[in-house]
């Protein structure tokens, strides 16, 4: 007689799929990748990859090419290695490619064929479907075939609810994809990963509507990236390469070495982030302070509904050599820009985490930020948290940290009292919630 199976984790990738090939991956692309490196090394005879197709639904991938398509991102995105990007898109053309045949030759008009080529089965009891991105949250149908296939329990991970909190900030269409993503949630899943409490009571409130206040919703705090957790604390670090800008545009500043001080914002260019309240500080500082006002560095992507903060850092004249835009960093380079920040400045209306916030804490960087629950949750009494309308506040403290003032040293006596999580870490404390 056969001993019972393990029960397997399927990890969906399709966030991956759909990601790679760009230069420099966000946030959930991070989470993502973090659990399927996590899986790999720690659980490789239980894991299971899968992902979705419009025209084929929710498939397993084939092991091999699964693997080097996470191997391929951590190159990556991980070391930087930018001959990688093209591989990984090419991997990840290939997956949908299978899902695709496997779906027109089988799963739509006939019976539903494994990435092996034998007719589905279902996986060992207790097993797992994780989706830990929003993407196809909303495909309820798909979703649901896909459980009963696999004999799988759900267990998704909502980073957030903002485009229901803040519809302004989001896309038109957006607060209703998100409507239809919690509704899967409510109807479908057996357990929730949310990184913070704050959210977790969004999430509570949802499945009590829907009358499954059962369903355990667990807190787990997103990691900080690897190379961000090492030890080695706020330094001046080495010129960074980047590309058409010089490297002596992002070299940090140190107190002897003449170069003026910078602060780092780091997030994509979408008004959620609030980047018109610092662009304007910027303006006034230049005006009032001429060339011996810190520099500005905002690294991240362009996003949408932005053009006020586009028009600003292209057209005004007075931000020009203040203000600079860095959009292709590699994590790498990133670390190193905030290694050698006077702070990270983070002014956003509204998150679901802040992962900027834990990766320059990790480092010892000071963090002004906004007076946001989630963000008090994540830093503790580490940062200094102001209104995000309130702007001779930030400018104030923006001067103090410039000056190394009191504000500034205070929070250095503070930073080193906080606790980062790493990514293995916090994968672990998910998936032992998970499979417990």
């Amino acid at each position: 007689m056969n001993a019972p199976q393990e029960p397997v984790f399927i990890l969906d990738l399709s966030r991956l799929m759909a990601r790679a090939g760009q230069a420099v991956p966000t946030g959930i692309d991070r989470v993502e990748l973090a659990y399927a490196v996590y899986l790999v090394r720690h659980y490789p005879e239980r894991t299971r990859f899968a992902a979705y197709h419009p025209l084929a639904g929710c498939d397993l991938l084939p092991p091999s090419t699964a693997h080097d398509l996470i191997a391929t991102l951590m190159e990556g995105w991980d070391r930087g290695e930018r001959a990688a990007h093209q591989r990984a898109k090419k991997l990840a053309d290939r997956l949908r490619g299978g899902l695709l045949r496997r779906g027109l030759g089988g799963g739509l008009f006939g019976r539903r064929l494994t990435s092996g080529g034998a007719r589905a089965r279902r996986l060992p009891a207790g097993s797992v479907y994780l989706l830990v991105s929003h993407h196809h949250l909303g495909a309820r149908k798909p979703i649901r075939r896909a459980l009963k296939r696999w004999g799988a329990r759900f267990v998704p991970m909502v980073h957030d609810l903002i485009p229901l909190e803040f519809p302004e900030y989001a896309r038109p269409r957006e607060p209703r994809r998100h409507e239809a993503r919690m509704k899967t949630v409510a109807t479908l899943a057996e357990g929730v990963i949310v990184p913070c409490e704050a959210v977790a009571g969004q999430v509570r409130s949802r499945l009590a509507a829907h009358r499954r206040a059962q369903v355990p919703v667990w807190v787990v705090p997103h990691g900080v990236h690897l190379r961000a957790h090492q030890p080695g604390g706020n330094r001046s670090p080495e010129p960074v390469s980047t590309g058409d800008v010089p490297a002596s545009n992002v070299t940090g500043s140190h107190p002897d070495s003449g170069q003026r001080p910078y602060f780092v914002c780091l997030g994509t260019l979408e008004p959620r982030k609030n980047h018109l309240l610092l662009l304007n500080l910027w303006r006034r500082m230049a005006e009032e302070g001429g060339p011996k006002i810190p520099r500005l560095l905002l690294v991240g992507k362009r996003g949408w509904e932005n053009e006020n903060i586009i028009d600003m850092i292209e057209r005004c004249p007075a931000l020009q050599g203040h203000v600079e835009e860095h959009s292709d960093l590699s994590d790498e380079e990133v670390v190193t820009l905030l290694q050698g920040a006077r702070g990270l400045l983070f002014p956003s209306f509204g998150e679901g985490y802040g992962l900027p916030l834990a990766e320059a804490l990790s480092l010892g960087v000071p963090v002004i930020c906004s007076d946001l629950p989630v963000f008090r949750e994540v830093g503790q009494e580490v940062p200094c948290y102001l209104d995000p309308l309130d702007s001779l506040g930030w400018k104030a403290a923006i001067e103090d940290f410039s000056a190394r003032g009191p504000l500034y040293r205070a929070q250095h006596e503070r930073i080193g009292r906080w606790q980062s999580v790493s990514w293995p870490q916090s994968v672990a404390l998910a998936l032992e919630q998970v499979d417990g």
